[in-house]
């Protein structure tokens, strides 16, 4: 399997080469066009009452495609996101990673996705109450809206709220003020996430809502 990125960073979108036998699993609605021998099989998210969880409290959709490749050459499929933004491969082996819901765009058959109780402090910052969790063995790629920035933190760190896509999940979460409280509420800052451990996060350089709240400006 072979993957290649077009468009970066604001308007991504992805390129899967399978090999013969090869497959990729992909959200739905994620394939912006194949080649006709491809086969396509729509499947629940993981059984119907874990796809049903996952597309309420995950934000992810209730079923996946499986794009197969069942010829003797190399076919393509190309996969986008809904947002115009950033996205990015990573490699597990065994491991395991959180994202924010939505975040998840696709991965190879070796890949598991599952949730966890994020918390309070999660929701309140804007990551949902639940945590997407990749796990396994094989490629996963997940986006974002704006550039994706990978950061390798010792100690404690903070992120503002919407603005943290994922984290290794030992990683510690809580909500504070971004400063006192006359200067978080002037200063336009409100809560921000402090995240503690030692791992690697990944932020969002841009935030879906605050793009959409610039719109609505505009609108009324």
């Amino acid at each position: 399997m072979k993957i290649t990125f077009e468009g970066k960073p604001s308007f991504t979108f992805m390129h899967v080469d399978l090999e013969p036998g090869e497959t990729i699993v992909a959200e739905s609605g994620a394939m912006t066009s194949m080649d006709s021998n491809l086969d396509m099989e729509a499947k629940f998210n993981g059984g119907f009452f874990s796809g049903l969880i996952k597309k309420y409290l995950g934000g992810e959709s209730l079923f996946v495609n499986h794009f197969i490749n069942k010829s003797n050459t190399t076919k393509r499929v190309t996969l986008t996101q809904v947002t115009p933004g950033d996205m990015k491969q990573m490699e597990l082996a065994g491991n395991s990673f959180c994202l924010q819901p939505g975040a998840y765009i696709c991965s190879s058959p070796g890949v598991k996705l599952g949730l966890k109780w994020a918390g309070i402090a999660s929701f309140i910052a804007r990551e949902g109450l639940f945590k997407l969790i990749v796990s396994g063995n094989g490629t996963v790629v997940y986006g974002a809206h704006g550039t994706l920035i990978e950061k390798r933190i010792e100690g404690e760190y903070i992120v503002d709220s919407g603005h943290l896509v994922g984290y290794e999940p030992h990683m510690e979460l809580s909500i504070q003020m971004a400063g006192g409280l006359i200067s978080s509420i002037t200063s336009g800052e409100g809560l921000v996430t402090r995240i503690k451990g030692s791992g690697n996060i990944v932020m969002q350089s841009r935030h879906i809502g605050g793009f959409v709240g610039w719109i609505n400006r505009f609108l009324y």
